[in-house]
């Protein structure tokens, strides 16, 4: 079982999750994020070439470690920056509901509050996908 914040449709599975954070490559990335930046910024900073680097944030963000962000620019040429969409990540094991169930593994995230602008992006993402 998985919690996560209300909005995300699927959820990430414990074996992504873990999987992400298993891999050196992506702690990397994720030790790297102090604030949001590009692909060719983290790649260029943890020095993993950017085809790697590309597959890394996809692993971290359909683990819902990371999360996107569009920059709107005049020119149409929209970048895209990552950032950490996490605090916290607690794994459990829980009870078992009777005998014949196996216990299950848990995933929490703790969350950060997310800012005005933040929002914004995501506003944004969503209807540039409608479109």
């Amino acid at each position: 079982m998985v919690r996560d914040p209300p909005g995300e449709e699927d959820p990430p599975s414990v074996d992504d999750v873990l999987d992400a954070l298993a891999d050196d490559d992506a702690r990397r990335i994720v030790s790297a994020l102090s604030e949001p930046k590009t692909a060719s910024d983290i790649s260029e900073e943890c020095d993993i070439p950017l085809s790697t680097t590309y597959r890394k944030l996809e692993l971290l963000t359909e683990a819902s470690l990371l999360s996107e962000s569009t920059d709107i620019r005049r020119d149409g040429q929209h970048t895209t920056r990552y950032s950490v969409s996490f605090e916290t990540v607690t794994v459990s094991l829980d009870e078992a509901d009777s005998e014949e169930n196996d216990r299950e593994f848990d995933i929490e995230f703790t969350r950060p509050e997310r800012t005005r602008d933040e929002r914004l992006a995501d506003l944004w993402s969503e209807l540039r996908e409608e479109t």
